[in-house]
């Protein structure tokens, strides 16, 4: 199934995410979505991309309920965010020697992440990882690119999404 986000709102981080008939609030990053994003820009890079597949905390949360392939996410587990590095916007296992995102974090946000097919298929240094959807803040304050829901509502567009499934950011109209 086809996802869509789109900026709505009073301001840049403020989104809405269609899947089918529902229509669902989501945070993105604090400068809104662009068209030519770049690494540490905090914005979301606009794009149809495929979602890869889904890392998820079991310590916290059920497998979930969706035909995209799920993995555990471990103490040891990371995401290269260094444009110079051969292992830039790829897992690392942690402690990893470049700059890098640890996956197992103490708050919620990665207890459920989907992995976005941006800038995987090639890597280009500096065009922007770690490109996820992922669990909102209570308040959807911005990400620092990524799309983000509530809990709830990411687990019901994870039942609705399958192996074809891709997510379309549309870039702001003007």
């Amino acid at each position: 199934m086809r996802i869509d986000v789109r900026q709505r709102g009073p301001k840049p981080h403020h989104g809405v995410l269609t899947i089918g008939q529902l229509v669902l609030p989501c945070a993105l990053g604090r400068n809104g979505i662009v068209v030519n994003g770049v690494e540490g820009d905090g914005a979301t890079p606009a794009g149809t991309y495929p979602l890869r597949r889904i890392l998820y905390r079991p310590d916290r949360r059920d497998h979930p309920d969706t035909e995209l392939s799920c993995f555990p996410i471990g103490p040891r587990d990371g995401w290269c965010d260094a444009p110079g590095d051969a292992a830039y916007n790829r897992p690392v296992r942690l402690p990893y020697p470049a700059s890098c995102e640890k996956l197992r974090r103490k708050d919620r946000l990665y207890d459920t992440i989907v992995i976005l097919g941006h800038n995987d298929d090639p890597v280009t240094p500096g065009l922007g990882s770690a490109i996820f959807m992922h669990v909102a803040r209570e308040d959807f304050r911005p990400t620092l690119g990524c799309v983000a829901l509530s809990p709830d509502d990411l687990n019901r567009v994870l039942a609705l999404t399958g192996r074809q499934s891709t997510i379309t950011i549309h870039p702001p109209k003007g």
